[in-house]
């Protein structure tokens, strides 16, 4: 991968983070297409995401900050425990727990298997359909002070879908919230809260082993799978991770601002016809999964 290459990337990652589209769908197959010579990985994706989730901690710094300070001082004593910002940022913990169980459970399927991008198109699909569904019969009058931890629970097993390239991190989980009878502004906003301890834990995490556990071809590590593809090098990680940072803060922007008044309908067509194009992609070997 050069340079060039990754900066797109993150701008493919930059501009299809916040929408419910897949932004790990869109780097793997853009990645495929633009000729990088492999999979850009499961690591590479995830570190460049630090970028897009950094642009949530600049958008919603006011609500980080306030729920940080206020589970603090519920924690010590300092305010009743049962206060409502103390306590979302208990569920926004508990809601984190399904990804990272599972996400250690499946770390080689996710890493392999899952990156297929026959899995890619259906998933596409198959998380449309339950976009639209979700949209079309949700209730959407309940807000993020409403939450109850039954529904944080749910929220964070939709968000371990997100696993799989193509379901799409905020679409599982704004779907969640949407069939559960959450204002569409309300699911987003606890969807990309959600989303932080994740997306950091992650890409710190990979980022970790890259620097620490790099590939070398012919080592024993390498045949043994322990370590990370250098698929990717520092100045081009970094590069794309950047981009993706000031691309997704006027995206996330856009997008709060749009659900405010629109339905998901566009992004439902979209991710349709996405995979189908995928899917014929792939059936006449233009692109191999």
């Amino acid at each position: 991968m050069d340079f060039v290459n990754a900066l797109i990337l993150g701008l493919v990652q930059g501009l299809t983070e916040f929408l419910p589209i897949s932004s790990s769908a869109h780097v793997r197959i853009v990645g495929e297409l633009i000729g990088t010579g492999a999979d850009p990985g499961a690591a590479f994706t995830a570190i460049i995401q630090l970028g897009t989730e950094l642009a949530v901690l600049v958008y919603f710094w006011r609500d980080v900050t306030h729920i940080i300070k206020q589970w603090f001082l519920a924690l010590f004593g300092r305010i009743p425990r049962g206060d409502a910002t103390a306590k979302l940022g208990w569920m926004i913990i508990v809601g984190s727990i399904p990804i990272v169980i599972l996400g250690l459970l499946f770390q080689k399927d996710i890493e392999t298997t899952f990156r297929s991008l026959w899995i890619v198109a259906i998933m596409l699909i198959v998380f449309a359909i339950v976009l639209w569904l979700a949209d079309h019969f949700g209730a959407k009058t309940r807000r993020v002070s409403e939450l109850t931890w039954g529904h944080a629970a749910i929220y964070g097993l939709a968000q371990s879908l997100a696993l799989i390239p193509g379901v799409s991190r905020s679409g599982g989980t704004i779907s969640a919230g949407l069939f559960m009878g959450y204002q569409r502004s309300a699911a987003a906003r606890y969807s990309f809260l959600l989303a932080m301890p994740a997306v950091f834990g992650s890409g710190l995490y990979e980022l970790y082993k890259s620097v620490k556990h790099p590939c070398i071809a012919g080592s024993a590590e390498a045949a043994a799978g322990t370590c990370t593809p250098e698929v990717f090098n520092a100045l081009d990680t970094f590069g794309a991770t950047v981009v993706a940072f000031a691309v997704g803060l006027l995206v996330i922007a856009f997008f709060m601002r749009y659900i405010s008044r629109h339905s998901f309908l566009p992004f439902v067509i979209y991710r349709i016809v996405i995979g189908v194009l995928l899917m014929i992609l792939l059936a006449t070997g233009v692109l191999s999964a």
